[in-house]
C-alpha cells in the first residue's frame, strides 16, 4: 500500500525547514531546492504542497506571524485578568512585551525569520500583505497595552480618554521602536544584549512610561 503523508504535517515539515535556513543562512538561500534538501524531501515532493517559491515563502511568512499573533494574543489575555496599578499587572506586561523579544530559542527563531521577511517585504511586493498585516496585529497589540496603561494610571477609562491622541500614538510608536531595537540588538548581540539585559531597559523603559501617561506628558516633552 502507498504510504500515507499528512499533508497538514509534510506543509509544517516544509515551512520548519525555510525557518532553520532562514535562521541559520538567510532568506536569499531558501530556495525550492535548498528547502527540499532540508527537509530531506525531493523538489518535486515541496511542488506537491507550494506550486512556487513565492508561494513558499508567502506561507511561511503567515506561519511566523500566526505564531507571534497567536503568543501575544495569549499574554494579553492573561493581561486583561490582572489588577491595574498591581505587581501582577506589572509582571503581566513585561511577559507580554517578553513575546516580542528573542528571549529564548523558539522565540530567537521567530524573531530572526520574522525580521528577515519584514525586510524582505520591502523588495518582494507578493510578501507586502503578510508585512501589512503584521504590522497592523502588533501595532494594534501595543496600542491596546498603552490604552490600558494610560487608564490604569488614572484610575478610570476618563483619563485615557482625556489624553492628547498624540501622546498615546507617540508612546505606542516609542514602545515598537524599542522593542525592534531590543529584537535586532538581541539577534545581532547575543553575548551582550542578554534577557536579562532586555527585561532591565523594558523595565526602564515602562517606568518612564508610566509616569509619562499619568502626566499626561508625551515622550518628547518629558523632562
Amino acid at each position: 500500500m502507498p504510504k500515507f503523508v499528512d499533508a497538514v504535517i509534510r506543509r509544517q515539515e516544509i515551512v520548519d525547514a525555510v525557518f532553520r535556513i532562514i535562521a541559520t543562512d538567510g532568506l536569499e538561500r531558501a530556495s525550492l531546492r535548498e528547502v527540499a534538501d532540508e527537509a530531506q524531501l525531493a523538489v518535486g515532493s515541496v511542488r506537491h504542497y507550494f506550486a512556487s517559491s513565492d508561494e513558499l515563502l508567502t506561507h511561511a511568512f503567515a506561519v511566523v506571524v500566526d505564531r507571534i499573533v497567536g503568543r501575544l494574543t495569549d499574554a494579553d489575555s492573561r493581561l486583561g485578568d490582572t489588577p491595574p496599578v498591581s505587581g501582577e499587572q506589572h509582571a503581566a506586561v513585561l511577559a507580554l512585551l517578553g513575546e516580542f523579544l528573542p528571549l529564548d530559542e523558539e522565540r530567537a527563531v521567530d524573531a530572526c525569520v520574522w525580521m528577515a521577511f519584514k525586510n524582505a517585504a520591502r523588495t518582494r511586493p507578493f510578501l507586502a500583505a503578510e508585512a501589512d498585516r503584521s504590522h497592523r496585529a502588533v501595532a494594534a497589540v501595543v496600542g491596546g497595552l498603552i490604552l490600558g496603561l494610560a487608564e490604569a494610571e488614572g484610575a478610570d477609562a476618563d483619563h485615557a480618554a482625556g489624553l492628547d491622541q498624540q501622546v498615546l500614538v507617540t508612546e505606542a510608536e516609542l514602545l515598537l521602536a524599542v522593542l525592534d531595537g531590543l529584537t535586532m540588538h538581541a539577534l545581532l548581540q547575543p553575548e551582550w544584549m542578554t534577557a536579562v539585559m532586555c527585561k532591565d531597559v523594558l523595565e526602564a523603559h515602562l517606568a518612564g512610561l508610566n509616569r509619562r501617561l499619568a502626566a499626561g506628558q508625551p515622550a518628547v516633552n518629558a523632562s
